[in-house]
């Protein structure tokens, strides 16, 4: 960013860990704290930026270079941007697209967004790798004129991502119904724990009427919309802070009614079935993930962005409250649970994104695995 003479504002990096980065203002000028986290997506810088579930962290870009396509009006996955934060290492001079509306560089402004450019986003990467996620502010404009010690005394005294309870922050405040996109099927009840807006739309291209309700609902509330399935979404914070949302889960498991959860959703089923989580080193963020489902034998290539994982047993079925359990999908790279599912009774999630805009959509077959749960339901319900 280069303020009214054209010269270039500074900006500087400070990680937790003391590790400390110049550069470049991109987008807002001030401060801003989070959670330093990577993305490995070339593409969809725009989803990426919109998706709650990063509320309150700092996304470093491992591609170069960030910003050709500009920003449009149709790729928002929700209502603003979340990041905390965000660092490029080669910002585009320029916009080329034929949908694009305005500049990255303008809508980071727009929206308060405190960034940096010119650093080396893959060496800051690769230390992150080794010495895992941690906290990390960004300082720009005046903010830079304290001292190194003063930067990283603000950085340690920010909030940390283990504990944090952010659902009620991305959450909506009302309730909202997306119509079917073809021939109605199934009605659907959404828990928004900070969802995609991809997400209720793959879901009505499969005839799903979507009730996106906000987390705060109770299991009367959203079984009054008598649901023919519930879906628990992605979203932000430590899955050990919603005990809310495990509660209902666990009131939807014993209810019998067909259960979906995706990210935070699988999270949530996992506590629901008596299983503890916790924080993974660096996370899972990206579009090129490589996951098997057990049940196939089919490995796919899926977007993931997820700090905390599932513990459970791989290979063998595990004891539940609600009948036996299993692994259903593992990460290739590091054997991280990736999905749960009952195997007496219909329930399953996955720990990645099946609704992936801007892809890859090997997984959105699990959209028809919902479909195709509640289709059994109701015929052994008829039957």
């Amino acid at each position: 960013m280069s303020n009214s003479t054209g010269a270039k504002v500074p900006a500087v990096l400070v990680l937790e860990d003391g590790t400390t980065m110049a550069g470049q203002a991109y987008g807002a000028v001030g401060e801003t704290f989070g959670e330093a986290v990577f993305s490995t997506g070339m593409t969809g810088y725009q989803e990426t930026l919109t998706d709650p579930s990063y509320h309150r962290q700092v996304v470093i870009m491992t591609a170069p270079h960030i910003g050709n396509t500009g920003v449009n009006d149709e790729d928002l996955e929700s209502r603003r941007i979340w990041v905390a934060g965000y660092v490029v290492r080669d910002p585009a001079r320029i916009t080329s697209n034929w949908r694009a509306k305005r500049s990255l560089d303008d809508e980071l402004r727009e929206y308060g967004i405190v960034g940096i450019s010119g650093v080396d986003t893959r060496a800051l990467t690769r230390h992150l790798r080794d010495a895992g996620a941690m906290r990390v502010g960004v300082f720009s404009g005046p903010a830079v004129d304290r001292t190194p010690a003063e930067l990283l005394e603000a950085v340690r005294s920010s909030p940390a991502m283990a504990g944090a309870d952010l659902t009620a922050d991305v959450t909506t405040d009302i309730a909202y119904t997306i119509e079917p996109i073809v021939d109605h099927r199934f009605t659907v009840v959404a828990v928004d724990l900070g969802i995609k807006s991809m997400t209720p739309h793959r879901m009505a291209e499969r005839g799903m009427r979507v009730h996106v309700v906000p987390a705060t609902y109770t299991w009367e509330q959203i079984a009054a919309l008598k649901p023919d399935g519930v879906f628990f979404s992605n979203g932000p914070g430590d899955p050990a802070t919603a005990d809310h949302a495990v509660a209902v889960m666990r009131d939807a498991l014993a209810a019998r009614v067909p259960v979906f959860g995706i990210c935070f959703g699988n999270q949530i089923l996992g506590r629901a079935l008596g299983l503890g989580t916790y924080k993974l080193r660096f996370g899972h963020r990206g579009i090129n993930q490589p996951v098997m489902d057990l049940t196939t034998d089919k490995v796919e290539v899926t977007a993931h962005n997820h700090g905390f994982a599932v513990q459970a047993p791989i290979g063998e079925e595990f004891e539940t409250p609600f009948g036996r359990g299993r692994v259903s999908h593992v990460c290739l790279n590091d054997d991280v649970v990736e999905g749960l599912e009952l195997v007496d009774a219909p329930a399953f999630s996955v720990q990645y994104h099946p609704e992936a805009a801007a892809g890859p959509h090997d997984a959105a077959y699990l959209f028809d695995r919902f479909a195709a749960l509640m289709d059994q339901h109701q015929a052994g319900v008829q039957g």
